[in-house]
């Protein structure tokens, strides 16, 4: 009974939105908000606005409105929205030119453009997304079309709005025979955009051209209905049903429009440079659209190298969507796909989607010719961490050496593919990080589009992906192993600021217990320092830069902790782990523990369950693992 109330609740609050009036009382509504009058272009980007723009540290702006599910194209979408939507909403010659998103499969261009298409239901179910037409319109022509062209000066100046387009045929019609010429009489009602119901949400998808009709675009004429009304021109005798037709005042999704046959994009040459498109024997039909087309890289170079095509490719703009290149947000991408999936039940080990996350981003890196910037850093600096050497220059230098990077390598489909494959083959309903590498390498043999020369080096990154999770895997289980860990390292990361000052300033240092001044511990600093490669020669440089960026933070008022110098917190973390490792060691290999050992793994089991987010099946796998890394 819940739920058939939520379902009354919503039937109600639809029926609540759906306005009817005459053009004279839809003036006023112009009048009071000439926002109404828009223009589809900027509708689409005030309903991106609307859900939130964020400033970054760099200057880089994030929508809010793609964030929940495209991750990582931050970049692309960034320039998507300011140079096409920003600018085709203030009226600019972009909103005559059809929207095209390039990149490889599995990239994100249908997931953004099913983003702009339910966005644009929501939105226009809101105040500010309201949207009218002329009642009973096939095309939910907008009512301002019905003002003679020799008022419309008049009228744009009073209401403060642009009108653009023709009144169709079928309103024109309508007009004389129903209304007499009453403009003020013709009934006007609020719309609510719908792909299901093909309410200004239209999607065009080609097929065979031997058997896909222009109709399809355009509409056709209603043969039933011609001795009715006597003529092929009559408007009432035509079915203004075509995908152009419907989508007008919102927006065309485009399928594969490369794929489509050449009589299909002609009519798009008119509809993006003048606002109409041609149907039947009628004159110009305007429309007001969105078109947006999705393809790949090959078809989109075929496309160009046609001559052909030059009149179409002027009216395109080129938007490149290529893979995502940050680990972190293609963990996320997993994530999501799982979800959706019926993997949802799955448990995944910490970890695992990371280490699928690294191959795949390896896969679509290009190698760098600038000193020292292997695939590995530059992946990390991609992913926002700090790498020896780089600074945030370097960052954007690395960005710019190509253009094409992120155009080519593995998609998220196979990953998603492979974890499928990897569950079946395991009798828990959890997998871990080496169940998907193998998996991944395993599936290698199946891809049809993996050469050999790929596959060799796509190996290379399994095993790049490996190593990282043992370093992962070995720190996990060493972390759980100090029962304070946080605190462990923040007391020793004190003991070694305490001694570089007193170094650094040369002073000495006094005993907490005794009182006694005694010479900074060099044994300490340097058993801290070796951990990251601090060199005899250069550990002064070091302990240096360490007090100026605890100076820096001081005058900012800031405090300089564990995690705040990235050099030192790893080099702590790695000290921690050198004096834990004969434990971690003995505990974890050890076939028959004893009762102490025995306790410990219970402890430690325990710890990563709670803490971690292990399960019990994958946090005894994970202790049998580091076990067996350290003994080697």
């Amino acid at each position: 009974m819940d739920i058939l109330k939520r379902i009354a609740e919503h039937r109600a609050r639809e029926e609540n939105l759906m306005w009817r009036g005459t053009f004279a009382e839809y003036l006023q509504l112009v009048r009071k908000n000439p926002q109404i009058a828009q223009t589809a272009h900027s509708r689409v980007y005030n309903m991106i606005k609307s859900a939130g723009v964020e400033e970054n540290e760099d200057g880089s702006r994030s929508y809010q409105f793609f964030s929940r599910e495209i991750f990582g194209l931050d970049r692309s979408v960034e320039r998507l929205v300011e140079e096409y939507f920003h600018s085709a909403a203030r009226r600019l010659d972009v909103r005559k030119r059809i929207l095209l998103l390039m990149g490889p499969v599995s990239g994100g261009k249908s997931t953004l453009v099913t983003m702009l298409k339910r966005g644009l239901e929501e939105y226009s179910r809101t105040e500010d997304g309201a949207i009218f037409a002329l009642d009973g319109c096939p095309m939910h022509e907008e009512p301002l079309h019905l003002i003679p062209h020799d008022l419309r000066l008049e009228v744009e100046e009073e209401l403060g709005i642009k009108i653009e387009g023709e009144l169709t045929p079928y309103n024109r019609m309508r007009l004389e025979t129903e209304y007499g010429g009453c403009i003020e009489d013709f009934p006007v009602r609020r719309i609510l955009f719908s792909e299901a119901n093909r309410v200004g949400i239209g999607t065009f998808s080609p097929s065979d051209p031997k058997s896909q009709d222009i109709a399809d675009l355009t509409g056709s004429i209603d043969f039933s209905t011609i001795t009715k009304y006597g003529s092929e021109s009559d408007p009432r005798a035509y079915r203004f049903d075509g995908e152009l037709n419907k989508a007008n005042r919102g927006l065309m999704e485009f399928q594969e429009m490369l794929k489509c046959d050449e009589k299909f994009l002609w009519h798009l040459l008119s509809l993006t440079q003048e606002g109409n498109f041609k149907a039947g024997r009628f004159a110009l039909i305007s429309a007001d659209e969105l078109i947006v087309a999705h393809t790949n890289e090959s078809e989109y170079k075929a496309f160009i190298g046609n001559k052909k095509n030059e009149a179409l490719q002027s009216r395109i703009i080129v938007m490149p969507m290529p893979y995502n290149l940050r680990v972190s947000d293609e963990e996320k991408i997993y994530a999501k796909l799982i979800k959706q999936s019926d993997l949802g039940h799955v448990h995944i080990a910490p970890h695992a989607l990371r280490s699928a996350a690294v191959f795949s981003i390896m896969t679509r890196l290009k190698e760098s010719k600038k000193q020292g910037a292997d695939l590995l850093k530059k992946m990390r600096l991609y992913d926002g961490e700090s790498v020896e050497g780089f600074k945030g220059a370097d960052l954007e230098e690395l960005r710019n050496e190509h253009a094409d990077e992120g155009m080519s390598g593995i998609d998220p489909r196979y990953v998603i593919n492979r974890i499928s494959s990897a569950l079946i083959r395991r009798d828990t309903e959890c997998i871990n990080a080496l169940d998907i590498l193998r998996a991944l390498k395993e599936g290698f043999d199946q891809h049809p589009s993996i050469t050999k020369e790929q596959r060799e080096r796509y190996m290379n990154f399994i095993s790049i992906a490996r190593k990282e999770y043992d370093e992962l895997a070995k720190k996990e289980v060493q972390k759980a192993f100090v029962y304070s860990y946080e605190e462990s390292a923040k007391t020793l990361m004190d003991n070694y600021l305490d001694n570089v000052e007193a170094y650094c300033n040369m002073n000495k240092i006094r005993d907490p217990v005794t009182g006694e001044e005694m010479d900074p511990d060099e044994r300490l600093m340097r058993s801290i320092e070796e951990q990251i490669g601090i060199s005899e020669n250069a550990k002064r440089a070091f302990r240096e830069e360490i007090l100026i960026r605890i100076s820096a933070y001081a005058r900012k008022g800031k405090r300089f902790d564990y995690s705040t110098h990235d050099r030192l917190r790893e080099a702590i973390e790695k000290k921690l782990f050198a004096d834990l490792k004969d434990v971690v060691k003995i505990t974890t290999s050890n076939k028959t523990p004893d009762e102490h050992q025995l306790k410990k793994i219970n402890e430690v089991t325990k710890r990563l369950i709670e803490e971690h987010q292990y399960c019990p099946v994958c946090a005894n796998e994970l202790l049998r693992y580091v076990g067996s890394l350290l003994n080697r």
